[in-house]
């Protein structure tokens, strides 16, 4: 490599894992590591993390990833120009200003124990489960942080006196992250982006500031909550004690916004992620489009202080990758999360059985925080084969179900024609699976198209803290003709009759699922 090449840093912290990735200035990646943690399921519907351990795997990743970007003959420790990060959203925690110590376990986005808490405030607020919509653009849902606050502060001694000495913290992932990699104790700086603040049911839309009747209404302080950045602009620099001290962190998005960038989408194009759940974004310009059809608005990216907002459509699925997992943990059918394709293959459909893996309950379109899980049409004929393949097709099925309502919206808002060809951009681990890819294309009716670098979310912070620094301008990543060229498209082969059958049974299995949260143990 010659003596000017410059690097920049990825830092993706999901859901069950981190790693980090180093890119030359072809966002070609150069060196990365990946560690994955430890999920905890105190109860039935309850999901948590370790902080400590997550900052911990942050270390780990940084110093691998540099360690074999230095081995492949990368001079990365005289060029890395800054650090993008990226982070699962809505999981929430607090800790101590004065000690740095966490709370509590973060609670995880897909964490339900909130349900009574919504139900309380549905009641309590006048505009009931939309109240906040037309502020924050979300519903009162499980899945956002505001309501796994207030449990915080309502069920934790540790939180509640804290707060009362002026000593607690709160912030998602990528504020915790950002506070330790900048100092912690030592002067660490409380910062969000607009993407993770968006999540959180307490942001304004319009204001991009956090919304003092909302606050109000639900009792939560301001002077515990973060300031709000945006997505590309120096932040801060890493503070001793960690690999890669002195780098500026230079841009921060949540994941699906991460992966949006990724995927270069612009005004009218939309990206489906498939990793522990599934998240299906369009983007709808500097305009905010509240959804009619169950979908959530929110921010997609702003590049910038100065720069532009621009907002989207959201429809977020809280199982499909992990529906596999539950495969390999749970029921033992599969060693590995890639065996699934070759088993589903083993039939060509999934014999009349269909699978709804509402575990916590439906997120978008349907928002039903009482739905579990259903596996519907079993008979004697039925093999761990068909099953495995009604778990892919499930996580089909909800995609297709959050585009129709996009569609609906896009429609009755003037900005597609009903008769317009969609194609949908995809990334997420999952996506290896041409199998799964080709079930995706036949429900939908329409192509998917898949990017040679299919871990879209990293890159995405990466380009975004590359803007911040100078490495990349605005229409370098958002230039479409290289990245078409090299992508895979999966065209639909299935019968249009067929798949309105499809589509049909697989309605009739997810209304099944209601109602069903109280059942007897």
């Amino acid at each position: 490599m010659s003596k000017g090449d410059v690097f920049i840093g990825s830092l993706d912290q999901g859901t069950t894992s981190t790693r980090f990735i180093i890119y030359d200035r072809h966002a070609r990646p150069v060196g990365s590591h990946q560690v994955e943690f430890t999920q905890f399921y105190p109860e039935a519907g309850w999901v948590e993390h370790d902080p400590m351990e997550i900052l911990e795997s942050v270390k780990v990743c940084m110093a691998k990833a540099l360690d074999k970007a230095t081995a492949n003959g990368h001079n990365v420790d005289s060029g890395l120009k800054g650090i993008g990060l990226t982070n699962q959203r809505e999981t929430t925690l607090l800790w101590s200003k004065s000690t740095g110590t966490p709370l509590y376990n973060a609670i995880v986005w897909m964490d339900a124990r909130t349900s009574s808490i919504c139900r309380k405030l549905e009641k309590e607020l006048k505009g009931g489960r939309t109240h906040f919509v037309e502020t924050c653009g979300l519903p009162i849902s499980t899945y956002f942080s505001a309501m796994k606050l207030i449990w915080l502060m309502e069920n934790v001694d540790t939180v509640k006196q804290a707060i009362k000495s002026g000593d607690a913290l709160f912030g998602t992932i990528d504020t915790w992250l950002i506070w330790n990699l900048t100092g912690g104790v030592k002067g660490g700086l409380h910062v969000t982006d607009l993407s993770n603040a968006s999540r959180t049911m307490l942001m304004s839309l319009e204001t991009l500031d956090w919304d003092q009747p909302s606050l109000k209404s639900l009792g939560i302080p301001a002077e515990i909550l973060p300031k709000i950045v945006s997505n590309s602009e120096v932040i801060g620099k890493i503070g001793n004690g960690w690999p890669l001290a002195g780098i500026p962190i230079s841009g921060c998005l949540g994941d699906q916004h991460a992966a949006m960038l990724g995927q270069a989408c612009r005004k009218g194009e939309a990206k489906s992620t498939y990793g522990t759940g599934a998240f299906i974004l369009l983007n709808t310009g500097e305009e905010i489009v509240q959804s009619k059809h169950g979908l959530l608005t929110t921010v997609a990216f702003k590049l910038g202080a100065k720069a532009p907002t621009n907002y989207a459509l959201e429809g977020s699925i809280a199982i499909a990758g992990a529906a596999v997992q539950w495969l390999r943990d749970g029921l033992c059918i599969i060693n590995s999360a890639s065996e699934i394709e070759e088993l589903a293959s083993q039939v060509e459909s999934t014999g009349g059985v269909y699978f709804v893996p509402a575990f916590n309950g439906l997120f978008a379109p349907w928002w039903r925080d009482d739905a579990r899980g259903v596996c519907v049409g079993i008979t004697r004929f039925t093999s761990k084969a068909h099953i495995a393949r009604a778990v892919l097709e499930s996580m089909c099925f909800q995609v297709k179900d959050v585009l129709d309502s996009m569609q609906k919206d896009a429609v009755e808002k003037g900005e597609v024609k009903d008769e317009k060809e969609f194609l949908l951009r995809v990334d997420g681990g999952a996506t290896v699976n041409n199998l799964l890819m080709k079930i995706q294309a036949d429900l939908l009716g329409s192509p998917v198209v898949r990017p040679a670098d299919i871990e879209t979310t990293a890159l995405g912070a990466a380009y975004a803290a590359g803007l911040a620094v100078g490495v990349w301008k605005e229409e370098e990543i958002f230039a479409s003709d290289d990245k078409a060229k090299t992508a895979t498209t999966f065209r639909p082969v299935l019968k249009e009759e067929l798949r309105k059958k499809k589509l049909d049974s697989w309605c009739r299995a997810v209304q099944k699922t209601f109602d069903l949260a109280d059942l007897s143990l």
